[in-house]
């Protein structure tokens, strides 16, 4: 495997995955920080070019953790090089560039997924089995939210002026696909966002509804919400669940925590209403435990290029919803609908 780009993404999610799954090797990473790759990945060979990782001889998957604004390049270039390829979220930063990512993996035979990691948080995971069980009702309203308390602008690129910057694409498309992973496609997309920071550039909040026959589907996220706010407000015509708190493997991975042991799993402060009995607690490496199984025992892609492609429409209706003050449907052709319906690629 080849890791483009070693920041937080890359050095701190990806790489200790990666590691942590057997089966797969990192063999490659492209970064210009030298010595942070030397220094925690001795054993690997590193390119100061990103274009020289994406077509590295030594490798046959391609990871993309890189600015959002070259996903879409780079996975071009892997896919014509005849690599396999995984793109951290946002996927691309437009509808059109998804498309053609598709359509190429799919000329070429090539794996092509991206690294929706939050299906597998441990709430989200309580949160499937509580719907399949059906003791909610009939789920009528759904609120889920990604607060943070960041008050102060921060000089990284995702809050700068830059394609692809902003909470709605950072923290959108979580949201975006497990609403889509539970409820499918939507009928139409409403809502807006907002830069609410003294001094912010981009957005650093939004709400935005999903509208379903008989159900709606609120996603919201903010920089500036200090206190706990429920993660999840499941609504259905038998009761109610509520989830307090987040999901630790993240910020357990960026302060350097192994992925593994009971303590990395689980939410901060879990309160949980009527929670059912989770099978196994989230976890991360399964998603490339599945991308390793795809490629060598003939598995199901765990995320599907067309899965990712209705996530774009959804980002790209939610920014035309806000321009023209009035409720968008999804862009998707008749023949993307029934993929995605259908669960193939």
């Amino acid at each position: 495997m080849a890791l483009l780009g070693y920041g937080i993404a890359g050095r701190h999610i990806h790489s200790p995955l990666i590691q942590g799954v057997e089966g797969l090797v990192l063999q490659v990473v492209a970064s210009r920080q030298e010595e942070a790759v030397r220094s925690t990945l001795p054993h690997v060979t590193r390119c100061d070019s990103h274009e020289a990782g994406a077509t590295h001889p030594d490798v046959d998957l391609v990871v993309i953790a890189t600015a959002n604004d070259l996903h879409a390049p780079l996975a071009e270039a892997a896919l014509k090089a005849g690599k396999h390829v995984v793109v951290d979220k946002p996927f691309t930063i437009t509808l059109a560039e998804a498309r053609a990512l598709r359509a190429l993996a799919e000329s070429r035979g090539l794996l092509l997924s991206v690294f929706h990691n939050r299906r597998w948080d441990t709430d989200f995971q309580a949160l499937k089995a509580l719907l399949a069980e059906g003791t909610l009702g009939h789920v009528a309203h759904v609120e889920s939210r990604f607060d943070r308390f960041r008050p102060e602008v921060r000089a990284q690129w995702r809050e700068q002026v830059v394609p692809g910057a902003g909470v709605w694409f950072d923290l959108g498309p979580h949201l975006v696909d497990q609403a889509l992973h539970l409820f499918g496609l939507p009928e139409a997309v409403s809502g807006t966002r907002a830069a609410l920071r003294e001094g912010a550039f981009v957005d650093d909040w939004f709400q935005y509804t999903l509208a379903y026959p008989r159900r709606r589907v609120v996603l919201q996220a903010s920089m500036l919400i200090a206190a706990m706010t429920p993660r999840f407000a499941v609504h259905g015509s038998r009761g109610s669940w509520l989830t307090v708190g987040r999901d630790q493997q993240v910020p357990r991975l960026v302060m350097g925590g192994p992925p593994e042991g009971l303590a990395w799993h689980g939410a901060s402060s879990p309160a949980q209403d009527g929670a059912p009995t989770v099978a196994s607690a989230g976890d991360y490496r399964q998603y490339y435990a599945g991308i390793r199984d795809a490629l060598l025992g003939g598995a199901r892609n765990p995320v599907t290029p067309i899965q990712a492609v209705a996530v774009q429409a959804v980002l790209e209706a939610g920014i035309e919803a806000q321009a023209s003050g009035h409720a968008q449907p999804l862009a998707l052709t008749d023949s993307e609908r029934a993929a995605f319906e259908a669960g193939v690629d």
